[in-house]
C-alpha cells in the first residue's frame, strides 16, 4: 500500500467540508426558531463539534471501525489512536493515512447528534443536553457505524449500501429525534400560538452551506480523487436542486405560495436521499431520488402536525424519512456502471439487495428507538431534560447561557 498525495488532498479538504456543515446546520436550525432561543440553538451544534471531536478520538473511533467483536462493535485496541498511525489501513482507505480516514469519518460523527438537536429545541435543558449526545454519540451511533461500514460488521457483511450515511447518519438521527420529541414532551404554547421563524435568511444561508459541505460528505466517501468521486459530486447536487424545485412545487400547489423555507428544506431532503446512493446511481436515479424526497419529506411534515408531534424543526421528517427512502431507494436504482465494488439494485435486476437495503433500514429504525428511549430515561435520572417553565419562557438564550443573541433587542 502506498500513500497518494492526490486522494489523500481530496480526503482531507472533504473533511474540512464536512467539518463546516455542522456549524451550518447551527444557522439553518437557529433561523428556524425563535429570537429567545437562536444562540443556544447555534451553541448545540458548536459545541457538539467539540465535544464529540475528543469523543471520537478517545474511544468513538475505536467503538465504530476498531477490530470487529461479534459482528456488532469495534474493540478497543484503538482507544486514544493507539495504533492509529499514518501507514493506509487496507480494511478502509489503501491509498491514504489511517489518520486522515479516521478524520473524515469523525465529521460524520460529529454532525449526527447534532441533527438530532433540531427535535428538543426551545426546551431542553444544556446539562442533559451534553450527557445525551455524549451517551448517544457512544451507544447509538457507534455501533451503527460498525454494522454498516466497520470491517466484519454484521450490516456490511450482508451487503447493505451506504455509501455516505443514509443509515448511520440520517434515519439514526431522524429516528432519535421523533422518539426525543415524544419523550420531552411538546413546547409550551404548541399548537395554540404560532411559531414563526425569526429569521428565514440565516435559514437560508444554513441550507446553501449545507448544500457546499455536503460534496464533501458525499464525493468524499469514494475515498479519492477519481471517476467516482466526480460522479458522487454530480448526483449529489442534481438530487437536491430536484428535491428543492419539488417540494416548493408541492407546498406553492398546496399553500399557494412558493415558500423560501420550503425550498432550503426541499434542498437538505434531496442531500440527505441522496447520501446513501450517492456512490451507487447514476444521473437519472438522482433525479428520481430527488423528486420522491420532495414528495415524501412534505408529506411526512403534514403527517407529523397531524398527530400534533413537537418535533420543533423536522428532523424526522426531512433526516428520518428522507434516509430512508434514500436507503430503500438504492435497492432500486444501484449500478455496478457506476461502482464495480458494489452490487446492482431491483431495477437493474437483483431484487435481493432491495431486501437487504429493507434490513438495514428495519435495523437502523428498531436500534436508534431503543437505545434513544433508554438513554434519555436514564439521564433524566440524574438531570431533568427539560427546563422549568420559566425558563422556557425567558428563552433558553438567557437561563440557559445568561446571553442574548441580539443585544439590545426584545427578544420574543
Amino acid at each position: 500500500m502506498k500513500i497518494d498525495s492526490g486522494d489523500t488532498a481530496w480526503v482531507l479538504a472533504a473533511a474540512a467540508l464536512v467539518m463546516l456543515m455542522t456549524p451550518a446546520l447551527g444557522f439553518f436550525y437557529g433561523g428556524l426558531v425563535r429570537r429567545k432561543n437562536v444562540l443556544s440553538t447555534i451553541m448545540h451544534s458548536f459545541f457538539i463539534l467539540c465535544l464529540i471531536s475528543v469523543q471520537w478520538v478517545l474511544w468513538g473511533y475505536s467503538l465504530a471501525f476498531g477490530p470487529d467483536k461479534g459482528h456488532i462493535i469495534g474493540g478497543l485496541e484503538w482507544v486514544g489512536l493507539n495504533g492509529v498511525g499514518f501507514a493506509p489501513n487496507a480494511d478502509y482507505a489503501p491509498t491514504i493515512p489511517h489518520q486522515a480516514f479516521m478524520l473524515f469519518q469523525m465529521m460524520f460523527a460529529v454532525i449526527t447528534p447534532a441533527l438530532i438537536s433540531g427535535a428538543f429545541a426551545e426546551r431542553q435543558r444544556f446539562k442533559a443536553f451534553v450527557l445525551f449526545s455524549l451517551l448517544w454519540a457512544t451507544f447509538v451511533y457507534d455501533p451503527i457505524a460498525h454494522w454498516v461500514w466497520g470491517a466484519g460488521g454484521w450490516l456490511h457483511t450482508l451487503g447493505a449500501l451506504d455509501f455516505a450515511g443514509g443509515t448511520v447518519v440520517h434515519i439514526s438521527s431522524g429516528v432519535s429525534a421523533l422518539v426525543a420529541a415524544l419523550v420531552l414532551g411538546r413546547r409550551l404554547g404548541f399548537g395554540k400560538q404560532k411559531v414563526e421563524p425569526h429569521d428565514a435568511t440565516m435559514t437560508v444561508l444554513g441550507a446553501a452551506l449545507l448544500w457546499f459541505g455536503w460534496f464533501g460528505f458525499n464525493a468524499g466517501s469514494a475515498l479519492g480523487a477519481g471517476a467516482l468521486a466526480t460522479s458522487a459530486f454530480v448526483v449529489t447536487n442534481t438530487a437536491a436542486a430536484m428535491a428543492a424545485l419539488t417540494w416548493m412545487t408541492v407546498s406553492w400547489w398546496h399553500k399557494k405560495q412558493p415558500s423560501v423555507i420550503g425550498a432550503a428544506a426541499g434542498a437538505v431532503a434531496g442531500l440527505v436521499a441522496i447520501t446513501p446512493a450517492s456512490g451507487f446511481v447514476n444521473v437519472m436515479g438522482a433525479i428520481v431520488i430527488g423528486f420522491g424526497a420532495g414528495v415524501v419529506c412534505y408529506l411526512a411534515i403534514q403527517l407529523r402536525e397531524r398527530i400534533k408531534v413537537d418535533d420543533a424543526l423536522d428532523v424526522w421528517a426531512v433526516h428520518g424519512i428522507g434516509g430512508t427512502w434514500g436507503a430503500l431507494a438504492t435497492g432500486l436504482f444501484a449500478t455496478v456502471a457506476i461502482n464495480s465494488a458494489a452490487a446492482n439494485g431491483l431495477f437493474y435486476g437483483n431484487p435481493k439487495q432491495a431486501l437487504i437495503q429493507l434490513v438495514a433500514v428495519g435495523a437502523v429504525w428498531g436500534w436508534s428507538i431503543l437505545g434513544t428511549f433508554v438513554i434519555l430515561k436514564v439521564v433524566n435520572l440524574f438531570v431533568p431534560l427539560r427546563v422549568h417553565e420559566d425558563e422556557e419562557v425567558l428563552g433558553l438564550d438567557l437561563s440557559q447561557h445568561g446571553e442574548p443573541a441580539y443585544a439590545g433587542i426584545h427578544a420574543n
